[in-house]
């Protein structure tokens, strides 16, 4: 049976005066890649560092590989992992020293072997031993990753994964992510604005406005239900959609 490895339910967060997440339900099973999609502001985010117990919601409940987050996310941690190119690592420590610091809170055998072959992997061993801090914006996208993948995380959390990186490099990000799945059956959930992506990595999106779940399905099925070609065509027609309008009918099994 395909169990969920993310249960999320009526999980809302209220700062002050501000609903910047209100109410989110939805299941992600073992193996899928999902997105959750929409505009600045939409709650994508908040939702993920909810997920990671950095946040901790003002309702609602987070399980993630059977556990409760807000109660015993130390048991499941070490089996997931999560990676944003908007979230710095120590500036002043080399690329070497920060994935060590990691790997070794992570328990990582034969460490000098693995950082080689994520070196490779991810193409960052020309700057392994460079302080973080005078990398570009791509390549602090590639580190990120990089410690991502030092524990093989059977759960893996991104936000905007090819953030910074130029076309070639995301398009081998992709398919490195797609081949890491086959091999592990690895479950993966990320926030993303590139479209191209979604399209070509998600079985399943989860489009978010105003902090609300306003639909869910496959690409393919929300590209039926609006009428669209593209993804980023879909993305806009949510985004534009004012609160209160009419939604496209859902389809049957979509979260509404």
């Amino acid at each position: 049976m395909n169990l969920p490895v993310i249960q999320v339910a009526n999980l809302t967060k209220v700062y002050k005066e501000t609903v910047a997440v209100a109410g989110v339900s939805f299941e992600v099973r073992r193996g899928e890649t999902v997105a959750l999609l929409g505009g600045n502001g939409a709650g994508k985010t908040t939702t993920l560092c909810m997920m990671l117990g950095l946040l901790i919601p003002t309702s609602g409940t987070i399980a993630i590989l059977g556990e409760d987050m807000l109660r015993h996310r130390y048991r499941v941690l070490p089996r997931m992992n999560f990676s944003s190119p908007y979230m710095d690592l120590p500036q002043r420590l080399t690329v070497r020293q920060n994935l060590t610091v990691y790997a070794k809170l992570y328990g990582i055998p034969a460490l000098p072997a693995r950082l080689e072959q994520l070196g490779a992997d991810l193409d960052i061993a020309g700057f392994m031993d460079r302080p973080y801090g005078q990398l570009s914006a791509g390549q602090k996208t590639r580190v990120s990753l990089a410690k991502a993948f030092l524990n093989e995380p059977e759960l893996l959390l991104m936000d905007e994964p090819t953030a910074s990186l130029d076309p070639d490099m995301a398009d081998y990000v992709r398919n490195y992510l797609r081949a890491y799945q086959q091999r592990t059956g690895a479950t993966m959930f990320f926030a993303s604005h590139n479209m191209v992506e979604v399209e070509r990595l998600c079985s399943d999106v989860i489009l978010l406005r105003a902090g609300k779940v306003v639909d869910q399905g496959s690409p393919r099925t929300l590209l039926g239900r609006y009428g669209r070609r593209t993804m980023e065509e879909v993305f806009i027609d949510v985004a534009r959609r004012r609160e209160g309008a009419e939604e496209p009918e859902p389809l049957a099994g979509a979260v509404s």
